[in-house]
């Protein structure tokens, strides 16, 4: 199985209790929208695209990529790894191909109920399960092996790719080999990360 490494979800019961009045019974509520799903455009030197997140299937991951993203940790990262029909990889390693900062681990959420189809945007991590952190990969292709299984932890699948796909193909095609610590798939000249900025939240 291909992997992601660095180097290289109850039934609630409701009593509801008949209500009497004088009056004529009032209007039921309107159920109430769910909140319009965060958006974020990666900024990168050879094009942008758009990431919209699941913040409610993959809460912690969302609201740590989100502080980052609000810090600018992103910006003047790579994308280090970069391979056709598999994905690629990027966001925490700087344009000389040192990590960059120390960020902290999140807890996997990869039994989530979403999976690696093409498009769809995780967490990349060291084989521990918790490790993941800041590096993110988008599938170029549906990759079930990398799907959580009974005897294996997944990786986390936390957004998909709503706008520009076009351009992660074409980043999945630039000239790659060995660079920096890693032996192979990395681009030869940097597809940098100029910035990772949120979109305005569309209205409800």
């Amino acid at each position: 199985m291909k992997q992601l490494f660095f180097c290289v979800g109850f039934l609630a019961a409701a009593l509801i209790s008949p209500a009497y009045c004088a009056g004529p019974p009032a209007a039921a509520a309107s159920p109430s929208k769910p909140a319009p799903a965060p958006q974020v455009q990666v900024v990168t030197s050879m094009g942008n695209f758009t990431i919209e997140l699941n913040a409610e299937r993959a809460p912690l991951t969302v609201a740590q990529f989100l502080k980052y993203v609000d810090q600018g940790f992103y910006s003047g990262t790579i994308f280090h790894r970069a391979i056709p029909n598999f994905v690629i990889q990027g966001g925490g390693y700087d344009t000389d191909y040192k990590l960059k900062g120390n960020p902290q681990k999140v807890v996997n959420e990869s039994g989530n109920g979403l999976t690696n189809l093409r498009g769809t945007v995780g967490l990349a991590r060291p084989p521990e399960p918790h490790a993941g952190d800041v590096q993110f990969y988008v599938n170029l292709a549906d990759n079930a092996a990398l799907d959580p299984s009974q005897t294996r932890w997944g990786y986390a699948v936390f957004g998909k790719v709503v706008q520009g796909m076009d351009v992660v193909d074409e980043i999945a095609t630039v000239p790659t080999g060995a660079k920096g610590p890693f032996k192979e798939n990395a681009p030869l000249k940097p597809v940098v990360i100029l910035k990772i900025e949120r979109l305005p939240t569309p209205a409800s």
